[in-house]
This record gives structure tokens, C-alpha cells and sequence, in this order.
């Protein structure tokens, strides 16, 4: 006679998993019943299948982004492990919760050409945070709970439980009643936050940038709070982008490469830089002039980041918004002395806001042609500022980075690709994200070719009628490594796309709806059939050709500044 079903290892897995506070379990299912099967009978627990484990990885990393819970990709040993690294290096990048359940060959088979082998642990070790075989059915639980708890704690991110066959085929351990798996919250030491805070209050131009660390930690309110304090503008990373409304008259876009001018003259002049949450990465120091010779505090729940990019004058270890809060204490009890100071740096920071709306705000829909600033800016008016916004990384939809192009609530979710900006995570990832809050919209900005390397992830979509708005800026192939060959003068052939694109058949053969927008009105129209697919369910693919010399401010700052310095140094 079998074991009860709530005995069999797999729903053991899956049991300890929602206990632990996992709510989605990802993957392709495999020959036998196994985790996804066992997961689809265990309340609390949610089932995504898909086509692609590469696709599962990232629509992890979207779902762990909006729900704020860890996410689950269920995997077997092989290639259907392999195929995931692509997505998990993007989860190890971005910092995302994501816990991977894979199974182990039969001991038997290993060294003697067991099928479908592999060392997962060794390809994962880059990666992982922390990675356990599981050889003893006594291990089971222990393990999967001390991965969840690893997966959000610290610096959150991957962890790899491999689960031998043998345990698989072994009586099932008891399952016993579990608390949840929390985040735990620790503060600073109380010594270096007054030296933080008398460095910050003694600033002339104090900063902040806020990274994707806050958001887990919810830290938005406590970091507009020591801004407001110090009278500082607010940068974010892409990751931290939705920390601060962008509204906020505190609030100067994003960091680095992303920065809209003429706010880069705020990072040049800083002379204090408060960065909570951020590993201070390449992106969110390109174009940043002087930012080795500024005083740095920095706040991270990672003592592996301090050092790393660049050395604190005050490292602070604690959990963003608790140290965040301890710094308000603080400067709130001995405030900045200069009040008028304060006030006029406020000035400052209005009047760059201003000349960046004024600059950089897209002009109206009248006029024949159609910009990615316009296209963007209609996009946004269509969905509202508290959307879920899913970006890729290409050249054109990198104008999404720029604020006032694009402008978003601290309501709004906002998923990007890390420092690795893998091609075709956004499809995939708006996938997990619009299962994990189908109330709001969820539109995903992508470029042609990265729409097509996604596309895999556009029947689950479907399946789920889950109603995403897709906008494609269509430059005919890559348009990143066109401009970067255009520098240069080299050839780009190789980056252009000869053959003619099957994307819109695809879509329209799974019930969606498409439209090709060359001028304003068009798309005013295309992202208001946009809207009513939306609530029918139905996924809206709208593609609108851009100009290679469409190419966001950021990336021209930054390349423009490289030149000077080669011409000039």
C-alpha cells in the first residue's frame, strides 16, 4: 500500500515550503510526479508552469519582486538545471529570493555515466548563497527551511537544495507544524550611526541613493524622512527605482548611467553621499564625476558589500529601514543647524526638477512622429504611475530609466534586470510578476530582439490570462551593440535582422492582439484596445519602429564624457 499522499517526500517538500512562506512553485514537470504535482495539492501554494527553465528563473525573480515572498523553481539535474543558470545568475545579480529544488541521480549511477549527471553544485557555486545535498530523509526539512531563510535574510538571493533519489524513494520524514520563515531586522551600532548622521549633518551637499535593498526592508518612508531632514536630493538604482515616489521634491530619477541632466550636476557637486541598499554597482557609477573623493556612508545588510565598489568613510550593517530610522533619531534630537542652508539647497533641487521636466519631458501628440520619450510617456498616461513596470536592458527602451520620461509612484512595482541585463528576461519575469498581483497592470518595455528571445514565456501568459501590455521598440535587431559598433566606426550587419519577424503571428495565434504604431494618435489608440484586452485577459503586444539615433540621454552623457576624456587626457 502507497504512503498517504500528505506523507509522500514530494508533498513533504511542498508542505514545508508554504509553511516556511513560499507561495509559488515554478517549472516544467517532470517524467514523474514531483514537486509541482505535490505543490498543486498543498493550500497557499501556487503552481506556474512554463516552457522554458531559463523563462521559470525569471518569472521567479518577478514574482519574489511584487509578492515580497520567496519563489520557488522547481528543476531536475541535467540540462533542465543547466538552462536555468542563465535566469538565476540574473536572481544572484538582482539580489531575489529564489530557493531551487532539484533532484539528484541515483548514487549507483554517478561516475558511471549516470543519465543525466551533473554537478549542480559546482555550476551553481558562483551564484549561490549557500547550496546542501539532501542524502537523508532526517535532512529534508531542516534543509528546505534553512534555504528559505538564507533566500531573504542577509543579502537576499539563490540557494540550491539537490534532493537524492534515494531520499525521494525512502519513507517520508513527519511534517510538523511550522511557524513562517521571517526576516529578521537588526540595527546598526549606535556609536557609528551618530558619526553617520554628524557627517551627514555637517554636509554642505548631502546625497542619497537607495537601492533595491530597501525595498524588501520597506525602508521608502524612512529614507524620505532622513532626505527630508538633511534637505537632500534622492537618487535611486534601477533596482530601488519605486523607493521614493518620483514626484517628491526631494526626488531626482536614478543613478549613474540613468541620470537625466541636468541632475548629474547634483551627484558631481555632493560632497556627503548617503547609499542604503546598494552595492554602489557599474551602471550606478557610470558618469558620476568625483565619486571616489566623496565622503560615503554606507547602509547594507551585507557586510560583503563595504569595500567592494568603493571604501565608507562610516559602514553601517543593519537592515535598511531600521538603520534608516535610527539616523532620523538621531538628526531629528540634534538637527542640522543651518535651516536656511536646507532651505536653499530645496532650491537647488527645484530648479534642476524643473529644467530636467522642462528638458526632458516629452512634447504632445500632434506632431507625425513618434519618439521613444513620446511613446513611453503616452504608455505611462495609458497605465497610470502605479503600474507594475517590467524593463529590459536594450539601448532604446533604456529611456524607460529616465525620469521625467517615465515617472513612478512609490506605489508602483518596478522589476529591471541586475548587473549581469541578460536579453529576454522581461517577458518571462512580467509573467511572474502579473501572477502575483493581478490587480494592478503589468507592462513589460522591451526591444525587438529581446521580445523574441522571451518569447517562450508568451503561452503562460496566455494560459493564465494575465492580460500584459507589451511595448516593443523595434530598431530591426540589436541595437546596443549597433551604437556601441557606431562609436567606433565598426561594421554592424551582424546586428541587423534580415529575416522578417513571426512575433506578431505568434501572438495573434494565442488570441492576443497586436498593432504596429508609427505616429502618436496611432498609439493612443492601440494602448486604449490595450486596456480593454487588459480586462478581458487577453495580452496586447504594440510595436512601434524607433530611429538608431533615438538614443536615451544617459547613454549619451556617458559615452560623450569617455570621448572627451580619451581626446583630452
Amino acid at each position: 500500500m502507497s504512503a498517504p499522499t500528505e506523507n509522500r517526500p514530494w508533498h513533504v517538500v511542498a508542505g514545508t515550503l508554504a509553511n516556511a512562506g513560499c507561495d509559488v512553485v515554478i517549472g516544467l514537470p517532470s517524467d514523474e510526479p514531483g514537486l509541482m504535482d505535490a505543490a498543486a495539492d498543498v493550500p497557499g501554494l501556487r503552481v506556474l508552469g512554463v516552457r522554458d527553465q531559463r523563462a521559470g528563473a525569471c518569472a521567479a525573480i518577478g514574482h519574489a519582486a511584487v509578492s515580497g515572498r520567496p519563489a520557488v523553481l522547481a528543476v531536475t539535474s541535467g540540462p533542465s538545471f543547466a538552462n536555468a543558470l542563465t535566469g538565476l545568475l540574473e536572481a544572484s545579480s538582482l539580489g531575489a529570493p529564489v530557493v531551487v529544488v532539484t533532484t539528484r541521480v541515483p548514487a549507483l549511477g554517478i561516475g558511471r555515466g549516470g543519465f543525466q549527471h551533473t554537478d549542480q553544485a559546482a555550476m551553481a557555486a558562483p551564484l549561490a548563497k549557500w547550496s546542501f545535498l539532501v542524502e537523508d530523509p532526517r535532512q529534508l526539512t531542516w534543509a528546505l527551511r534553512r534555504a528559505v531563510h538564507l533566500a531573504v535574510n542577509g543579502a537576499p538571493g539563490v540557494v540550491l537544495v539537490e534532493i537524492a533519489d534515494e531520499v525521494l524513494r525512502a519513507p517520508a520524514p513527519e511534517q510538523r507544524p511550522a511557524p513562517p520563515v521571517r526576516r529578521l531586522r537588526f540595527a546598526a551600532d549606535a556609536e557609528e550611526v551618530r558619526r553617520a548622521a554628524a557627517l551627514l549633518a555637517a554636509a554642505r551637499r548631502p546625497l542619497v541613493v537607495a537601492g533595491g535593498g530597501c525595498k524588501p526592508a520597506s525602508a521608502g518612508p524612512a529614507v524620505r524622512h532622513v532626505a527630508e531632514l538633511l534637505g537632500a536630493p534622492v537618487f535611486t538604482t534601477a533596482a530601488g527605482r519605486g523607493v521614493l515616489d518620483e514626484e517628491h521634491p526631494l526626488s531626482c530619477g536614478l543613478v549613474g548611467l540613468y541620470t537625466t541632466p541636468p541632475a548629474d550636476r547634483l551627484l558631481a557637486e555632493a560632497d556627503v553621499v548617503l547609499a542604503i541598499g546598494s552595492r554602489l554597482e557599474e551602471t550606478a557609477r557610470m558618469g558620476w564625476d568625483g565619486l571616489d573623493e566623496k565622503t560615503l556612508v554606507h547602509v547594507d545588510v551585507d557586510p560583503a558589500v563595504f569595500l567592494s565598489a568603493l571604501e565608507p568613510e562610516v559602514a553601517l550593517l543593519g537592515d535598511a529601514a531600521t538603520v534608516a530610522g535610527q539616523l532620523a533619531a538621531v538628526l531629528e534630537a540634534d538637527p542640522p543647524g543651518a535651516t536656511g542652508a536646507i532651505a536653499a539647497r530645496r532650491g537647488e533641487i527645484a530648479a534642476v526638477r524643473a529644467e530636467m521636466r522642462a528638458r526632458h519631458t516629452p512634447a504632445g501628440t500632434g506632431g507625425p512622429d513618434l519618439t521613444v520619450a513620446q511613446a513611453l510617456r503616452l504608455l505611462q498616461r495609458s497605465v497610470t504611475r502605479d503600474a507594475t513596470l517590467v524593463q529590459e536592458n536594450g539601448l532604446h527602451d533604456m529611456w524607460g530609466y529616465h525620469h521625467p520620461v517615465v515617472s513612478v509612484g512609490d506605489g508602483a512595482r518596478v522589476i529591471t534586470p541586475g548587473e549581469q541585463t541578460m536579453v529576454g528576461f522581461g517577458l518571462p519575469a512580467a509573467v511572474g510578476a502579473a501572477l502575483a498581483d493581478r490587480s494592478r497592470r503589468t507592462v513589460l518595455v522591451c526591444g525587438d530582439g529581446a521580445f523574441e528571445m522571451g518569447l517562450a514565456a508568451l503561452p503562460t501568459a496566455v494560459e493564465l490570462g494575465l492580460g500584459l501590455t507589451v511595448l516593443v521598440l523595434d530598431n530591426g535587431g540589436y541595437g546596443w551593440p549597433r551604437f556601441v559598433r557606431a562609436e567606433e566606426g565598426a561594421p554592424d550587419a551582424l546586428t541587423r535582422f534580415t529575416a522578417p519577424s513571426h512575433t506578431d503571428a505568434a501572438v495573434r495565434a494565442l488570441g492576443g492582439s497586436t498593432a504596429r504604431c508609427a505616429t502618436p494618435a496611432e498609439l493612443a489608440a492601440a494602448l486604449d484596445e490595450a486596456a480593454k484586452a487588459h480586462t478581458e485577459g487577453r495580452t496586447t503586444v504594440i510595436t512601434v519602429p524607433v530611429r538608431d539615433d533615438d538614443v536615451p540621454v544617459g547613454v549619451r552623457r556617458v559615452f560623450e564624457a569617455a570621448a572627451h576624456t580619451e581626446t583630452f587626457a
